[in-house]
């Protein structure tokens, strides 16, 4: 488990991929801003838990790989999963990937998992288990956008997990059917509390 919280919400067209902004040194806050959910180009939002030079560092190698399979995001995470358990550098890479565009959601980590989600929700990180378990259940229960669960679950999770903070950034893509073509129409934002 990596101290930080990246959470991902599908609901409806829409898609959130929130993350707290705490970095760790220990048992000490060494920054409380990180921006660790990030855009690669206008369809895809990756977020990284762990050492921000290894996420940094796969969310390149995430890239080109889907500069070779343009459009293909699970071809493209399980390329980089095969990659990063084959290469001797690459394996102790300290990070664990939440990828996500306007149909799939995965996890990629250094054991080669490529996991997606039974209902729509997923997470990484040390407060992952308590952000999940709140989205579940407001996903149950509320008719809520998938932008305010995202934001209620995270706000849950800073609350249990010392290592997450409210400080959190997002980025949502909306996907819309026109003419048998998805179309993504993308924002991002910061929530400082």
């Amino acid at each position: 488990m990596h101290a930080t919280t990246i959470l991902c919400i599908r609901r409806g067209d829409q898609v959130v991929v929130i993350g707290d902004g705490q970095v760790s040194m220990g048992n000490t806050v060494a920054k409380p801003n990180a921006r660790k959910v990030r855009r690669i180009g206008d369809s895809v939002v990756v977020g990284f838990a762990g050492s921000a030079a290894d996420g940094l560092s796969l969310m390149e190698r995430l890239e080109t790989k889907l500069e070779e399979h343009p459009g293909q995001l699970l071809r493209a995470a399980v390329e980089l999963a095969k990659q990063w358990r084959q290469d001797k550098a690459l394996r102790f890479l300290q990070a664990e990937l939440l990828v996500a565009d306007a149909t799939t959601t995965l996890t990629v980590s250094g054991n080669g998992d490529v996991l997606e989600p039974h209902d729509g929700v997923m997470a990484i990180g040390s407060g992952g288990t308590f952000a999940v378990a709140a989205a579940r259940a407001l996903m149950d229960n509320t008719t809520l956008d998938a932008l305010t669960i995202g934001t209620k679950s995270m706000n849950i999770a800073s609350d249990m997990c010392i290592y997450t903070n409210k400080n959190f950034v997002w980025e949502t893509l909306v996907a819309t059917q026109a003419a048998g073509t998805t179309v993504v129409a993308a924002e991002s934002a910061k929530l400082s509390s």
